[in-house]
């Protein structure tokens, strides 16, 4: 992966957290590491534990999916769902009454702009 792009996604991260707090979740952990690979964000939506994808696109540079979050196909669907068990087989999770799977796309245009949006159990 190049650096243009891990910059592009790190940035994307970070502003798909902001997002997501300033809607009222809490972000429990980003970039966490399991045996099968990361997720990007864990957080709580009130008593819902969600795991969260996240997809950032430059302005322009939108190959196939029209919208970010429309990359999140059942291939890349399957390999969060296998990360979260491995996660939550691995940590103590806080007292949640339901688990859910969001996205968040990020489109960055030129002008330092950015588009959030975010899909709540959109798999």
């Amino acid at each position: 992966m190049t650096q243009a792009r891990l910059r592009t996604g790190r940035i994307g991260e970070e502003l798909a957290c902001r997002h997501l707090e300033r809607r009222g979740l809490t972000i429990l952990a980003r970039n966490c590491r399991t045996r099968f690979g990361e997720i990007d964000a864990i957080v709580l939506d009130g008593d819902t534990l969600a795991f969260v994808e996240i997809k950032t696109v430059r302005a322009g540079a939108v190959h196939g999916p029209e919208l970010p979050v429309h990359a999140v196909g059942p291939r890349k669907q399957m390999q969060v769902r296998r990360l979260a068990r491995a996660w939550l087989a691995e940590n103590l999770p806080p007292r949640c009454r339901a688990i859910r799977f969001d996205v968040v796309g990020v489109s960055l245009d030129h002008t330092g702009g950015a588009v959030v949006e975010h899909l709540p159990a959109a798999f």
